[in-house]
């Protein structure tokens, strides 16, 4: 690959090939069925090439087409396992690795943005990428004061193709059915076309990491790197290392998934009361596990966290309906709860529901809120899915009349991909000690919060009690078991 595929007829063509594939291939399946072979067989060949197709197409466009790539990986673990498995290590590669930008290409963009002795700035400059992602790939090098830094490159074309990516797969978004079967893309695709050009502008994601650098300075669980130098095109952080989360995810310990998973919930939805402020690309390449030195245990083991060119801002920190309404639901107030769902336009004014049906179906998702430790698991979330995905099934069609007011739709993908996160990780988390302090409303203003607030951090439960979203991506409901339920990479 020579560049970055800008040309609109050609990233179409690319884009078409995914279902086209999968037809040609389905084909070839049937030929192989007729022949002999077992359905079983053939079915896991057959999902093995799609999945390797995904991969090289998505990769290779990068923009849009990858970014769709890294958002569906996350809900893999909503899939039944059949379908699941062969998608799973070819999605899981998005995260940390694509086709990189030629050298020259990349020395053109900083000769273009730092001025033509670019090299002055650096002590080194390893030209090999140390990572890709969808719209720049990262270099390390070493500062002219001898600091390691990670430098992030934006892709010549990037947000043409961003935006031509989005735009084809959003045409054609029913036919990629097939690639991740029982999921409606749609309502994914139109969320990742509203955060273009947030993504594009390394200035807003200058502030949102540096905001979060200095707030987490010091913490003994969270690690931001601090930003060195911003240009249009060209981020200059602090260095970091660490254990990937998806090396965590494929082999790592009990005690590694748990600790990775309780600071992961911590650091998503602490953020917003810390900072005003929520990470929102919580897909696996985005964090480390970081140890103080070879012999530090796993309990002290710090989340750093990378990539801040989607968030949410929140002034005022998550809206305290989630945690009020959570709480009722908790303490199994149906009429209190219904009204305030009605009050804050989840139920529409022309529709009447039956509180207790509301409150049934809220139950099962909120679960991890109700004990002290939650193990999250791939069953639990197939389950969870399987619920509320069904068109058959009373929950679904329950879902598919409730709404998602716009100002919770971020903070519901959030949430549906850290809990797609967690599931894959099998993490045991403390939930309710995170909700207790830092989730407004979830404690009466007349108590006082958890006695312990280190413990903190997260929305997981509320989110999927009062985000789960419709096909359309109006509703809170069959989302579980068709977009969100539908993902992003691990």
């Amino acid at each position: 690959m020579s560049d970055l595929p800008r040309k609109a007829v050609t990233r179409t063509a690319k884009l078409a090939a995914l279902p086209l594939g999968f037809a040609g291939r389905a084909t070839w399946g049937l030929g192989k069925r007729i022949g002999g072979r077992s359905a079983e067989i053939v079915g896991r060949e057959l999902q093995q090439r799609t999945a390797e197709q995904l991969f090289k197409v998505l990769g290779e466009l990068k923009g849009g087409a990858m970014k769709f790539g890294q958002a569906l990986s996350v809900f893999e673990s909503a899939l039944p396992e059949e379908i699941a498995g062969p998608y799973r290590a070819a999605l899981t590669k998005l995260q940390e690795a694509a086709p990189p930008m030629p050298t020259s290409a990349v020395h053109a963009v900083l000769a273009e943005q730092l001025g033509e002795e670019w090299r002055e700035l650096f002590e080194e400059f390893e030209d090999k990428p140390a990572a890709a992602a969808s719209i720049g790939q990262v270099h390390r090098a070493v500062w002219h004061d001898g600091r390691e830094v990670a430098v992030k490159v934006q892709y010549p074309g990037a947000g043409q193709a961003l935006l031509s990516d989005l735009t084809q797969l959003s045409r054609f978004a029913r036919l990629l059915g097939p690639l991740i079967p029982g999921m409606d893309v749609k309502p994914l695709i139109a969320e990742l076309r509203d955060r273009v050009s947030e993504e594009l502008d390394y200035s807003l994601e200058a502030q949102a990491q540096q905001a979060h650098a200095e707030e987490f300075a010091g913490d003994p669980d969270v690690v931001v790197p601090s930003v060195v130098h911003q240009c249009d095109q060209v981020l200059v952080t602090e260095w970091m290392d660490g254990l990937p989360l998806s090396e965590v995810i494929t082999d790592g310990t009990d005690e590694q998934r748990d600790r990775a998973g309780q600071l992961l919930a911590r650091f998503l939805f602490s953020g917003p009361a810390r900072t005003g402020l929520l990470h929102a690309d919580p897909h696996p390449g985005n964090f480390r596990l970081l140890a103080d030195g070879p012999d530090s245990p796993v309990e002290e083991w710090r989340l750093g966290v990378l990539d801040f060119g989607t968030v949410d801002r929140l002034p005022d920190g998550l809206p305290p309906t989630i945690g009020t309404s959570l709480r009722m639901t908790l303490d199994g107030e149906a009429d209190a709860v219904y009204q305030l769902l009605c009050e804050e336009g989840f139920v529409r004014e022309s529709i009447e529901l039956d509180p207790d049906a509301v409150l049934e179906y809220l139950l099962p998702i909120i679960e991890p809120a109700l004990a002290e430790e939650f193990t999250f698991t791939r069953s639990w979330m197939r389950h969870q899915a399987a619920r509320v995905g069904d068109p058959r099934s009373p929950a679904h069609q329950l879902g598919k009349q409730l709404n998602l007011p716009p100002a919770y739709l971020l903070i519901h993908r959030v949430t549906l991909s850290t809990i797609g996160v967690l599931c894959q990780l099998g993490a045991a988390v403390r939930l309710r000690d995170e909700l207790e302090a830092w989730l407004p409303g979830f404690v009466p203003e007349d108590e006082p919060p958890g006695p312990d607030i280190t413990e903190a951090g997260t929305v997981l439960g509320a989110e999927a009690g009062t985000g789960l979203g419709a096909e359309d991506g109006t509703g809170f409901g069959a989302d579980l078991g068709k977009e969100a339920v539908e993902e992003t990479t691990a």
